[in-house]
């Protein structure tokens, strides 16, 4: 099963990361994204820019509307995921725990990612988005 490990973190968390050497912060994430691999279950990991750089696509409105970032509350944003492809929400769980950035301030949510055998596979989207999937090695 795979699960995404979403980090989330309080405005004076990401604050208190400006001090921190940034050559440091990558070695111990590297360290931490390592073990996971050695152990067969990163699938992906990801950091996302500031939220200020993005834009939201808002469908309340008859049209899209497009605001720039960021957009609610910082505590309604994350910095980053992993995906890993473990046998259970234990097993995520226990992942979650030995992650580095994991000082006060900081959270991570962990959400199931829906396989494509969980949907009714004689559908046609279904059929082809396995298709392409086969075809680009993902299945």
């Amino acid at each position: 099963m795979k699960y995404m490990l979403i980090w989330r973190a309080t405005d004076e968390a990401y604050a208190g990361l400006e001090n921190n050497d940034f050559n440091e912060m990558l070695s111990i994430v590297g360290k931490f994204n390592d073990e996971m691999i050695r152990a067969g279950v990163l699938v992906a990991a990801e950091g996302l820019t500031d939220a200020a750089e993005g834009v939201v696509v808002d469908f309340s409105a008859e049209k899209p509307v497009v605001t720039d970032g960021p957009y609610g509350e910082t505590k309604e944003l994350f910095g980053g995921f992993y995906i890993l492809n473990v046998a259970s929400k234990e097993e995520a769980v226990e992942w979650a725990k030995r992650a580095p950035l994991s000082d006060p301030g900081f959270k991570v949510e962990i959400r199931r990612v829906s396989s494509i055998d969980e949907f009714p596979q004689d559908n046609e989207w279904i059929k082809k988005e396995r298709a392409w999937r086969e075809a680009t090695g993902q299945l």
